[in-house]
């Protein structure tokens, strides 16, 4: 948690300084715990500088192809006690991978649970080629995540709701929507009530996923929206929780849903 701590505390002056701006503009209000869409909607990477739309527009320069390229390696590589590689399975993998990331997270019917997909690479790990699983944001997993993800750049987000999913939506839109920690903030406030203006010299997104995993300059690392989540949590000065919690899961299934439309970026690339 070294790296996560770190960057956290990079956000410290800036939350500080604006602590009573923040409280003047989120003023308390209620809210119906309706599932919303921003209208219009806009990915991330277009309230960013023309830098950094260009840093991830080029893949010479975009520093989370660093990852990209170790996940392709990755992918050839034999794991495990059957010596199996993720290729003698699924074969190409910008033929068989493309579209896969847009679908995610979902359930998984073997382990009968939500999962993002670094779990799902997790478990088709564990499952066939008898290998343990990759520890959370190691480069590993993000290389192998990001490589997958990558494989769909340009694919429209589009998870769907059924029966399967449906009390793991309605959790992660109430976790969107509850109020948390000491500032007693939602994201909704940040990200539906005043998306498009500033905090300090950023523009507020609306809060969506759909470059991740993304290198961020401040990580100076490519990390995954979990950790991104777990930024937010202590800008508003609530309790972390632990990567692979279900609530994390549950607000990334929320935040796809939202975001269902947008185009996959990864790897993308924010300040």
């Amino acid at each position: 948690m070294s790296d996560l701590a770190a960057s956290c505390a990079s956000h410290t002056n800036r939350f500080n300084v604006f602590l009573v701006f923040l409280v003047m503009v989120f003023a308390p209000a209620s809210h119906a715990a309706e599932a919303q869409i921003p209208s219009p909607l806009q990915s991330g990477v277009e309230v960013v500088s023309d830098d950094l739309r260009k840093l991830q527009g080029d893949d010479f320069a975009n520093p989370g192809m660093l990852w990209v390229v170790r996940g392709e390696k990755l992918w050839s590589e034999p794991a495990g006690k059957r010596g199996q590689t993720c290729a003698a399975c699924h074969g190409d993998a910008p033929k068989s991978m493309k579209g896969v990331a847009a679908r995610y997270p979902r359930v998984d019917a073997g382990a009968a649970r939500l999962v993002n997909l670094g779990d799902r690479i997790n478990l088709c790990r564990e499952r066939n080629q008898q290998a343990e699983a990759l520890r959370r944001e190691s480069d590993e997993l993000l290389a192998l995540t990001a490589y997958v993800a990558h494989q769909s750049r340009g694919v429209a987000v589009a998870v769907t709701l059924d029966p399967r999913n449906r009390r793991d939506f309605e959790r992660g839109r109430d976790q969107y929507q509850k109020r948390i920690g000491h500032m007693n903030l939602a994201c909704t406030h940040c990200h539906d009530r005043n998306w498009g203006r500033k905090l300090a010299a950023e523009t507020i997104s609306q809060g969506h996923g759909n470059a991740y995993p993304a290198y961020r300059l401040e990580w100076e690392s490519v990390g995954s929206l979990q950790r991104r989540l777990m930024v937010c949590y202590f800008g508003v000065r609530a309790e972390i929780p632990d990567y692979g919690a279900q609530e994390l899961l549950e607000l990334e299934l929320y935040l796809a849903w939202r975001g269902n439309g947008l185009f996959v970026e990864t790897p993308g690339v924010r300040r």
